[in-house]
């Protein structure tokens, strides 16, 4: 009889407790790994234009320092209060100062002993209305043999002001026979303004008539065409025109606002091979009163931009006919009724 006790089993294991391994020592630890800082596009853009202002600033802060300056606003007894708005007188000068006799002789500028010493051949009073009122911002031509009295002299031509007494008296007396007070004063010469002109690549224009002017160095076809620095100051000097220098402060008129489209469009401010030349050059040829500065003029180039859109009023000086001046040439007289209302009417606004 075979066995019959409880059957066979396997043996259990009981659990083993483990005891945890001593962790090792700081020096072979692995570095803790933190997660990635989340990037924040805000930041970056804020950072960005941070660093572009201040670059703006300090550009800003050169130009204003490299401008050329004179005492074009100087009191005298007498002096037209403040009147509305703010009004700018811009000039263009025929100095030929910093030019060599190759310049000279490329943009056809003749001796200014010559011609007289240091006169102007563009004359613009710009006006910009004061913010509350409802007025356009106004340039008027006044054209540079204006007769006009000048004590101690007589009538001479307006721009033998400048001859005599530089930006100082031409202001005091464009003040005097208008009775607008000058607030702010630009000026640029010939070789400047040549320059700017090649800086941006050239202005365009369209003449409706061909235009030949052996004095100014202009020879173009009618037609729209780009002008470069010499053919553009041919054509604000020209007065080989029907209507000689009337045409003449027409044709400043027109140019300044196409050369301030032309100065502000992308295709000049997004090329440096335009903007930076521009932006070296405009501070060194542009001459200001000694209290303007580059917020100044960039205020006055804004304003300018309306002249290519038409929202600006463009006009000349009421013109009356021509009259004899102290010196034995023909000046040109003005409308006293109808300036006195225009000069009256900047006044006010």
């Amino acid at each position: 009889m075979s066995y019959q006790g409880p059957a066979w089993r396997p043996t259990q294991r009981l659990p083993v407790a483990r005891v945890p391994a001593a962790p090792p020592p700081a020096s072979r630890r692995p570095p803790l790994r933190r997660p990635a800082p989340r990037r924040r596009p805000g930041r970056i853009v804020a950072a960005i234009l941070g660093v572009l202002a201040l670059v703006v600033i300090g550009f800003a802060g050169y130009v204003d320092r490299a401008m050329q300056r004179t005492d074009a606003l100087a009191d005298y007894p007498g002096r037209i209060a403040d009147t509305a708005g703010t009004n700018w007188l811009i000039v263009g000068s025929d100095s030929r100062a910093g030019l060599t006799p190759d310049q000279e002789a490329r943009l056809t500028t003749g001796d200014e002993a010559a011609a007289g010493g240091g006169r102007t051949d563009t004359i613009m009073l710009m006006h910009i209305p004061a913010l509350t009122g409802n007025g356009q911002v106004t340039l008027v031509s006044l054209p540079r043999d204006s007769s006009v009295p000048l004590a101690g002299h007589g009538r001479v031509k307006l721009n033998t002001t400048f001859a005599l007494g530089g930006p100082t008296l031409l202001v005091q007396t464009v003040e005097n026979v208008t009775g607008v007070h000058v607030d702010h004063y630009a000026e640029i010469g010939f070789g400047g303004f040549a320059g700017l002109v090649d800086d941006v690549g050239g202005v365009q224009m369209c003449p409706t008539e061909p235009i030949s002017d052996p004095l100014a160095g202009l020879n173009i076809p009618a037609g729209c065409q780009v002008l470069d620095g010499p053919q553009a100051l041919g054509y604000v000097r020209t007065r080989h025109t029907p209507r000689g220098d009337l045409d003449r402060v027409v044709h400043q008129r027109e140019f300044l606002g196409a050369l301030i489209a032309r100065a502000s469009s992308p295709a000049v401010l997004l090329n440096p091979f335009h903007s930076v030349p521009l932006a070296i050059d405009a501070p060194e040829t542009i001459t200001v009163d000694d209290g303007d500065h580059v917020w100044d003029l960039a205020r006055l180039g804004w304003a300018l931009r309306s002249l290519s859109s038409g929202n600006a009023v463009t006009e000349t000086v009421p013109i009356a006919g021509f009259g004899p001046v102290t010196d034995g040439s023909s000046g040109v007289l003005w409308d006293r009724e109808q300036a006195g209302r225009l000069f009256s009417g900047l006044a006010r606004e």
